[in-house]
């Protein structure tokens, strides 16, 4: 018995060491838990710095319902801003098919519905969540304000229906609007020196920064119904109404602009055409100096006298038929086109015609629209001297249809008008804006810059992104790798350590 209870008592202190030992275990993981994890909330802690993320990106559309054709322009700028400006980029375009909306007068619904495979077009385009927020636009320029003058309910009725059609489709339809004249000259002042950087430009340092000592160009617009001119005079403009101040990227501009309606291309032309029938004692054949000799058409007379620019005569019938006759005679046809201008001017001022004042033409100049159109076609878009110009436009007006035709086979539908057209751009430019041989070369003819189309649309939609609010950057906390890395460790260690404690309890508990 003395020796059993001995062997009882050594039992009991081995059995005592060996818990005291592994509660010490148990004891040292949980203190290098604990150890692990103040490491860890340590070094996440350290150098923690706002971390910016790249700003998202903003659409909008704007159609430019143009009195001959619309088109459709996407847009896309960063939701933050620089100085209150967005940085605009076009990233698609589309041509709708037929003529201009003021074209449906007698048919709005057809307006709308023209419309709806450029918006398919631009939906492709736009990421689908983003579609509901972007900004679109429909504005209409000469076209739709000479149908306004003659008939305002068809107006109305061609909106409501374009309007109609665009909010079928998933974006933030902002409304359709008639600019007016100087709204559309000085847009398309924005567009060309946005876009030949005039107005902001990316730096080695890699910021935007407004250019130092670079001058702003100015804008000459030739639509089909319409004409602008927008500069910056460097003199007082002494007439409020050509004047109009911007202020983009933090710079303010004042500018001369005015807009000649009735004196875009198709319009000038039927005025030409109503004042060679007039001057004829309105009988039935009309002798056209400026078409090539040898061509011949017939029109009503509801085709010459169908806009406010050219009002019918009360003593004609609109489907009477007339016989226009070319006689290729440039100087008979430039002296018939300066009768549509009227040069007198007030005293004491500088102006351009119809007595409408304008300070003179200062710097270089964009010419694009109708301008470039007509002049790339006689290949007088390399900035060749107004003499040059003078004598190839003469000289093809000079040539008679069959010479024409044979030479130029794939432009038969327009080629009778090129010649009109080419003298009334060198009339409307050298008579009427006072560009002169040495002004001349300061002009030049072009359709895009970049990879943007010349238009009032994107400055539309630069002058629109003053309104619409900066979106702030979204931003998280962040630090150097090498510390996030090391509170990463010390955080699985201490998740291991305290795992190995659990584990190691549950065990020996079970023993």
């Amino acid at each position: 018995m003395p020796q059993g209870c001995c062997f009882w008592e050594l039992s009991s202190g081995q059995v005592g060491r060996g818990m005291e030992y592994k509660g010490k275990v148990v004891a040292g993981l949980l203190t290098a838990t604990c150890v692990f994890s103040i490491i860890a909330l340590i070094l996440s802690a350290v150098d923690v710095k706002d971390v910016f993320l790249p700003p998202g990106t903003k659409y909008g559309l704007v159609f430019d319902a143009g009195s001959t054709h619309t088109a459709l322009y996407v847009y896309q700028w960063p939701a933050d801003k620089e100085n209150g400006t967005g940085i605009v980029s076009q990233v698609e375009s589309c041509t709708v098919n037929g003529s201009g909306i003021s074209s449906y007068a007698d048919d709005p619904a057809g307006a709308g519905a023209s419309l709806k495979p450029c918006l398919d077009k631009a939906m492709a385009v736009i990421p689908v969540e983003q579609q509901w927020q972007t900004p679109t636009y429909l504005g209409a320029t000469a076209g739709m304000r000479l149908l306004r003058e003659q008939n305002s309910t068809k107006a109305e009725q061609v909106f409501a229906e374009v309007s109609k059609a665009i909010r079928e489709f998933p974006v933030d339809f902002r409304g359709a609007q008639i600019l007016t004249g100087n709204e559309e000259g000085s847009f398309g002042w924005i567009t060309v020196n946005y876009l030949l950087e005039t107005l902001i430009k990316f730096s080695f340092a890699g910021k935007w920064e407004h250019p130092q000592n670079t001058e702003v160009l100015g804008a000459l617009d030739l639509g089909g119904a319409s004409t602008q001119i927008t500069f910056q005079p460097g003199v007082t403009i002494e007439d409020k109404n050509t004047s109009v101040l911007f202020r983009l990227y933090g710079t303010n501009y004042s500018l001369y602009t005015h807009s000649y309606l009735c004196y875009g291309q198709i319009q000038a032309s039927k005025r030409l055409m109503a004042a060679l029938h007039q001057d004829g004692s309105y009988v039935q054949n009309i002798s056209h100096p400026c078409y090539p000799k040898g061509y011949q058409e017939n029109m009503t007379i509801a085709e010459i006298y169908d806009s406010p620019c050219v009002p019918t005569p009360s003593m004609l019938s609109p489907a009477q038929i007339l016989t226009v006759t070319g006689t290729g005679n440039p100087a008979a046809c430039r002296t018939a086109i300066l009768k549509l201008f009227n040069f007198t001017c007030g005293a004491n001022r500088t102006c351009g015609f119809d007595g409408v004042y304008q300070p003179p033409v200062r710097g270089q100049f964009f010419a694009f629209a109708g301008f470039y159109y007509t002049f790339s076609f006689l290949n007088l878009t390399g900035q060749q001297s107004l003499s040059h110009v003078n004598a190839t436009v003469w000289d093809f007006c000079n040539k008679n249809w069959s010479e024409l035709v044979e030479t130029f086979p794939q432009n038969k539908e327009h080629l009778h008008t090129y010649c009109v057209v080419g003298l009334y751009i060198l009339t409307l430019l050298v008579d009427g804006y006072k560009f002169d041989e040495h002004t001349w070369n300061n002009i030049h003819f072009s359709q895009k810059a970049g990879n943007a189309d010349i238009g009032w649309t994107l400055g539309f939609m630069l002058n629109l992104t003053n309104m619409i609010p900066t979106e702030a950057l979204e931003h998280v906390k962040g630090q150097q790798p090498s510390l996030w890395a090391g509170a990463i460790s010390f955080i699985v260690l201490a998740i291991v350590a305290g795992l190995v404690a659990i584990l190691l309890q549950c065990f020996w508990k079970s023993k």
